[in-house]
């Protein structure tokens, strides 16, 4: 099969960056109330996008103090390395994120990754001043996330094209049931394993790019599964 056959779908919030975004950001400028809103969506009471919408609703932060707070996220250094060996090989990488549109860009665009397609919440400001709002362009019926990264998936794969998906966490679990092959970081690895998912553990891009090559010429498929002790390594 040749390599362009496969698409790459790439989670951004811990995965491609070091720390998740939306919590700096909480963390840092978020009003009293957005904790309660993380507490009802871990205990399944509202999806991550009636959770984001509300959570963004409690920042307070001038565009300026967003810039500079964005400053000093980083993504994972091997990335930008990735990025081109998947570009040499003729595979597209499109990142799909349930974060924040407008801090995903200007993060990657410090490392010249600000051309990738994205699929993500948009961010923007609201009345009155210091105030934001969350929209959800590419939510889909039936699902509670901001991004519905199954129907990403889905558009990948009308094309014929066989889907890789490299993650992390919770808003990765569905889109990787619908996956060819999954690069597994975190609490992904767990949900890979036990749904019996094809996948392999990474600890970032540095392994990422060594089996990039091995996934697209097939060696890595025909490995044996993972078992479960070395999965929670």
């Amino acid at each position: 099969m040749p390599v362009s056959s496969w698409t790459i779908l790439c989670d951004f919030d811990g995965t491609i960056s070091v720390e998740d975004v939306i919590d700096s950001l909480l963390d840092r400028f978020g009003r009293p109330g957005w904790e309660v809103l993380e507490q009802d969506w871990r205990a399944g009471r509202i999806g991550s996008r009636e959770c984001m919408a509300g959570q963004v609703a409690l920042l307070q932060m001038s565009r300026a103090e967003l810039d500079e707070h964005l400053r000093e996220m980083w993504i994972d250094h091997a990335f930008p390395a990735f990025v081109a060996r998947a570009r040499e090989l003729g595979v597209s990488i499109r990142v799909v994120s349930d974060g924040l549109d407008v801090a995903i860009r200007q993060i990657l665009e410090r490392y010249g990754l600000d051309d990738l397609p994205l699929a993500a919440n948009h961010l923007a400001p609201a009345t009155p001043p210091q105030q934001w709002q969350l929209t959800s362009p590419f939510q889909a019926d039936g699902c509670r996330s901001g991004t519905c990264k199954c129907a990403c998936v889905a558009q990948a794969r009308s094309g014929g094209a066989k889907t890789l998906l490299i993650g992390d966490g919770a808003s990765d679990f569905c889109a990787a049931d619908r996956v060819d092959f999954v690069f597994a970081k975190h609490r992904l690895i767990e949900h890979c394993r036990a749904a019996g998912i094809p996948y392999v553990p990474i600890t970032g891009f540095e392994d990422a790019l060594e089996l990039l090559p091995q996934l697209l010429d097939g060696s890595l498929l025909d490995r044996p599964a993972v078992p479960a002790t070395a999965a929670l390594v």
